[in-house]
């Protein structure tokens, strides 16, 4: 739902979205701005409200962000048909509150809402991203540092690039410790879980970060599709992580050739890559290491 304030021009929308770090408050926000042609100073997202909202899917499967901005869209569309006949009359030298205080005299709706469904049109299209990733180990612990990771990701015509670039990262460093350091034990005879806090059970933390991480949208790319061009980055980037998983076992297979390995096709390696996995794996002999 949007609402024009009718004094002094604001703007506020309330969605059935769950604002929980995506952007979807500033990226709605932005959409009203682009629409409206107002500053977005002048707009506020208010808090999800059932009464106001009601029905809603749950806030997930990068969807969010997309169903809210294309909804936004909708309503700013059709208040902007209703103030047209204001702006034609006052002229283009009209600022937007003398446009706002002048539809408000006139007793003109200034509220819209719009559910998204199903029947809007926004189609399913594909998402594309490349990832090159470079690790270091310590063949004698077993621990790692992921040195760098370049990142191309197609995120369309961004609605908000600064966003998109941080839930590029943030998915890939979630999907870096799934594949990494995240491991689940059950005790074999009662299937009790053993990790089970985190003295023993491990997620990312600032030092699994790669140390030089670079991410690039893919330029000139519009979305036909998707909403104002755009496309979806909450969660397709997850998938590129695994090319840290694929570059422990190209530094592990490196160092088996050191320790005596030439002749060998194919090593068991699988994720998640824990330290103990990388250390093993790596068949490192104390007669490999001299004073």
């Amino acid at each position: 739902m949007v609402s024009i304030y009718g004094m002094d021009g604001s703007v506020a929308i309330s969605h059935g979205a769950i604002e929980m770090g995506q952007g979807v408050n500033t990226k709605a926000a932005q959409v009203a701005a682009h629409i409206l042609g107002v500053e977005l100073e002048s707009i506020t997202v208010k808090p999800t409200i059932s009464v106001v909202s009601p029905n809603n899917a749950s806030t997930g499967g990068s969807l969010g962000s997309e169903a809210i901005c294309y909804a936004v869209k909708v309503c700013c569309e059709e208040l902007n048909k209703r103030l047209q006949p204001i702006k034609d009359k006052l002229g283009s030298s009209a600022s937007w509150i003398e446009v706002c205080n002048a539809a408000y005299q006139q007793n003109i709706n200034l509220n819209y809402t719009h559910m998204f469904t199903s029947r809007d049109d926004v189609k399913a299209y594909a998402i594309y991203g490349v990832a090159v990733t470079e690790v270091e180990i310590d063949v004698l612990t077993g621990q790692y540092h992921t040195r760098r990771v370049d990142i191309l990701e197609d995120a369309g015509i961004s609605i908000s690039p600064e966003i998109d670039i941080g839930q590029v990262e943030g998915a890939f460093v979630m999907g870096l410790g799934y594949f990494t350091c995240e491991e689940t034990v059950y005790k074999k005879e009662t299937g009790q879980l053993l990790t089970n806090r985190t003295w023993n059970y491990k997620p990312p933390g600032a030092k699994d970060i790669p140390i030089d991480f670079r991410i690039t949208l893919r330029k000139n790319a519009p979305n036909p599709t998707g909403v104002l061009r755009s496309k979806a980055t909450g969660e397709p980037p997850f998938c590129l992580s695994c090319s840290v998983v694929l570059a422990l076992r190209n530094a592990i297979e490196s160092a088996r050739k050191d320790s005596g390995k030439q002749d060998e096709v194919w090593f068991d390696f699988h994720p998640p890559s824990t330290g103990e996995r990388i250390w093993l794996g790596c068949l490192t002999k104390k007669e490999m290491f001299k004073l």
